[in-house]
Order: structure tokens, then C-alpha cells, then sequence
């Protein structure tokens, strides 16, 4: 590419010397270094140990992976250099207090999909970047703001190429490592999701621990061009979020990890703070929705650090569709135990 424009290059002039958006590309800038150091972490595999070693439990007793450890160190230790007051991560029970009187705090998923690691699939550091305000009193107080809240979010995806995909509210950007120059070109600006797609991603193998609305919806898919929506679809499931997200940023579709009966999964599986709140940004600054299956996530307010919610994001006309499942008919929307009259996101 000619004139090609670098992260750096990109975030000076959407900064360009304002107070309040210099910190933000800062803060950005120390998350890329870190990653870059991830990405050569795990294109190194099992030549750099054994990584995908269980090392304990963290939050809701997900098990820990020697890689999770590692990349929450070496993001935190890169933010330590950063305007960041505070960081949570997903493979920690509290925030970690950094530089008192920083205006940011930064919310990570050190490594997304960390179950994969030993079977070389795409996996990715997720971020979120919050403002820390007068009124917080405590270190976890700026965490628990709703997502709208956010002053940037992104992750950062090691597959075939390590792409880095932000946006600091103003659109969504694909930036993709040259490994030559060791820099994040911008490589696609302006990001699309198309409003309608074929595509959805959902693991089939819950379909029993299902409530009625999520299976009527499956069931109209799967039906294919004879069933009720007249056409066929592709289903994915990669079980790494962020891979699902990064392909419905590039061609569409639909992401949906409901909660459902089993223990445990009764609110969802996936974490507000980490995961949903930052990929909700990135999907509403390109044009798609992101959702709890009845309204926009990034409404949603976090009750603590490790609120799990369903999750539901990519094409905007598939997310109001199946939003639409969960209220009608209206039999299936009173028994939905998630998203009927007395559901878990109402009062």
C-alpha cells in the first residue's frame, strides 16, 4: 500500500493534541506494544512451553491456562507506563491499582478463547477503556459503568495475521501488523456489517438446555429454504469469541451465546466488562447491533466486576429478528425464563 498510515499515525491525528483523547491513544498505543510481544508469544507454540497448561481457577471457576497468566502480565505491566489508574481483568478478582489520579481505567480479556491454544485457532486479547470520573470512589467503581461509557475498545486477533481492530467512537478500523516493521498498518477503514446475513454462530449442542424462544428461532434456521424464512443458512462455531466477532466484522452474521438452564449458565456465560461491552462498541460503531436478546447491551449497567450476560451481536436485521423470538408469540416470551415479562434484564 502507498501513503500507508500507521496506528500511530492514526491515533495523532484523531488525537491531535486534545486533552481529553491524548491519554485515550496513549493507553491504546501501550495496549498494541503488549500485543505485539503476545503475538510472537503465541506464534511460538509449544516452542515457548507449554501453554495451554492448566494453572488453576479464576472467576466462576473457568480454568486458568498458562497463557492466560502470562499475556494478564504482560498486558498490565505495559499499562503500568500507560495514563491508566486501574486495570480489571477477566483472570482476576479485583483491580489491579496502577498510577493514582490517571484519568483511565482498562478492562481486559488477556486471551479470548485460551481453550484453543493448543490446537492453533485464532484467539485475541480483548479491551475497553473507560474514563475514571470524580465521583468514583472506589478502584472497581469506573468498571461498573454502562458500555456507552466507553472512550475506546478493541481486540487484537492472533490467526494467519495478527489484526488489531478499534474504534475510539468513531467507526470501527482494522489495523494488521507488518511483522517487517514490527508496526499496525491501517488496512480497513470505515467498517461495514452488512444489515443482513446468512451466517450465524451458536453452539448446537446446548439446543436441549435451550429456552422455547432461542429454539424457535434455531429451528426457523435450520429449517433451511422449506422452512418458514425461505432460506438456508450456514451455522459456525469456533468457540473463541473474538474469532466469531472478527469474521461477522468482515462479512456478517449473527453471534449468539444465550443464557439457558444448565447451573451456572442461567445469566449467560459471556462477561459484561470484558467481552460484551467492548465487542458491542465495535459492533455499533459498524453499523450492527449488539444485544441481551431484548435491548442494546451497551445500556446494560454491570452489577459487579464479572457480570455474565447473554449475548447476542453482528447484523443488525438478524439481532432485531431474534430479539422479536423472545416477545412473540407472546406464550413463548412468558415462559422464556431469561427474557419473558420477569426476566433477568426486567423489572
Amino acid at each position: 500500500m502507498e501513503d500507508r498510515i500507521t496506528l500511530s499515525d492514526h491515533l495523532a491525528r484523531w488525537a491531535a493534541n486534545d486533552a481529553a483523547r491524548t491519554p485515550v491513544a496513549e493507553t491504546v498505543a501501550a495496549i498494541a506494544r503488549a500485543c505485539r510481544d503476545i503475538a510472537e508469544l503465541i506464534a511460538a507454540g509449544p516452542l515457548a512451553g507449554d501453554l495451554s497448561a492448566e494453572r488453576g481457577a479464576g472467576e466462576g471457576n473457568d480454568v486458568q491456562k498458562e497463557i492466560d497468566l502470562r499475556t494478564n502480565t504482560m498486558l498490565i505491566e505495559a499499562l503500568r507506563f500507560a495514563p491508566v489508574a486501574a486495570v480489571a481483568s477477566e483472570e482476576m478478582p479485583a483491580p489491579v491499582a496502577l498510577n493514582v489520579g490517571a484519568p483511565l481505567a482498562v478492562a481486559i480479556d488477556p486471551l479470548d478463547g485460551s481453550s484453543n491454544i493448543d490446537t492453533n485457532v485464532s484467539v485475541g486479547t480483548i479491551f475497553s477503556i473507560l474514563p475514571v470520573l470524580p465521583e468514583h470512589e472506589t478502584v472497581e467503581a469506573p468498571f461498573l459503568q454502562p458500555g456507552r461509557a466507553q472512550r475506546a475498545a478493541g481486540y487484537v486477533l492472533y490467526g494467519p495475521q495478527t489484526a488489531l481492530l478499534l474504534s475510539v467512537g468513531a467507526g470501527t478500523d482494522m489495523f494488521t501488523l507488518d511483522r517487517k516493521t514490527n508496526t499496525f498498518v491501517l488496512t480497513k477503514a470505515g467498517i461495514h456489517v452488512p444489515g443482513q446475513s446468512s451466517e450465524f454462530a451458536i453452539n448446537a449442542s446446548n439446543y436441549r438446555h435451550w429456552d422455547d424462544a432461542v429454539r424457535a428461532w434455531f429451528d426457523d434456521c435450520i429449517a433451511g429454504s422449506e422452512g418458514p424464512r425461505g432460506q438456508n443458512f450456514n451455522m459456525r462455531w469456533i468457540a473463541s469469541m473474538v474469532a466469531e466477532a472478527h469474521r461477522i466484522l468482515m462479512r456478517g452474521g449473527v453471534y449468539f451465546y444465550p443464557g439457558d438452564a444448565r447451573p451456572g449458565y442461567g445469566s449467560g456465560r459471556l462477561r459484561l466488562v470484558y467481552e460484551g461491552n467492548p465487542i458491542g462498541l465495535l459492533m455499533e460503531q459498524a453499523g450492527a447491533s449488539a444485544s441481551t436478546g431484548q435491548g442494546p447491551l451497551l445500556d446494560s449497567t454491570p452489577s459487579n466486576l464479572h457480570t455474565r450476560v447473554p449475548l447476542l451481536f453482528g447484523s443488525r436485521e438478524e439481532v432485531e429478528r431474534l430479539e422479536r423470538y423472545h416477545v412473540w408469540p407472546p406464550s413463548i416470551g412468558e415462559r422464556s425464563p431469561l427474557f419473558g415479562r420477569r426476566g433477568l434484564f426486567r423489572a
